[in-house]
This record gives structure tokens, sequence and C-alpha cells, in this order.
């Protein structure tokens, strides 16, 4: 098996528990002091995991390499604020389903920007995501 589909898989596990966890931890606390703390949480064990590998240079990301990390960083956390207000206030299913529809429009934006292969099955299944997220959010 590939790595990659390894990686994919503990991904889609540890994914599935933060909106589980995140509920149950939001009963009575602000969702924006909510998302800090994950944050903070987050970046300490990264922080310590680049540690534990080597991975600790800093300094030698170029420019333009780490405006896009710090852009990516900075759409993780909008989305995850704004993920954290949906699940506090709605219910956890239908939050889900329309979040999963980013997957859709990573699809899209991938053969828009980075010029991905954009195939018939590529489109349907990415509408099909779509759709799924709208039956389930209804």
């Amino acid at each position: 098996m590939r790595e990659y589909i390894i990686y994919a898989t503990l991904a889609a596990f540890f994914a599935a528990l933060v909106p589980i966890f995140g509920k149950l931890g939001l009963k009575d606390v602000n969702p924006t002091l909510a998302t800090a703390v994950r944050a903070v949480i987050m970046a300490v064990f990264l922080v310590g995991v680049a540690l534990l590998s080597g991975s600790t240079k800093v300094g030698e990301i170029d420019g333009r390499a780490l405006l896009l990390i710090t852009l990516s960083g900075l759409a993780g956390a909008l989305s995850w604020l704004f993920y954290f207000i949906a699940i506090k206030g709605g219910k956890v299913p239908a939050v889900i389903a329309i979040d999963k529809t980013s997957v859709a429009l990573a699809i899209f934006l991938s053969w828009l920007i980075l010029d991905s292969k954009m195939d018939l099955k590529t489109a349907l299944g990415a509408l099909l995501i779509v759709l799924g997220a709208l039956l389930v959010s209804l």
C-alpha cells in the first residue's frame, strides 16, 4: 500500500474525532476560546514532533514558501474557528457534511490553481460529495 494512503486514512480517522470531542468540550465554552486553546495544544504538540524528528531549520524556508505556509495557517485557523462556532450552535452531522464540501472545493481549486487533472470521473465525484453533503445537512 502506498504510504500516503496510510497517512490520509489516519488523517481522516483523527479528523473524525475533532467534532465529537469538540462538541462535547464546547458545552459551556466560548468557541473562539476553545479554538485558541486547541491551536496552542496543536502548536506545542507539533513543535515537539518537529524537534523529535530533527526538522527545526525554519530559517531555511524561503520567503515565498513561508508566505504560502503562513496563508495556509491563517486559512486553517479561520476554518477551525468557524467550524467550532458551527458545531457549538448546530447539529454535528450537518456541520460535518457542509464542512466536507471543502473536499469538492479543493478539487476544483487544485484544478484551477495547481493545474491538477480534472476529468469527468473527478468532476462527478466532487459533485456527488456536494450532493451528499446537502442530503445530510437537510
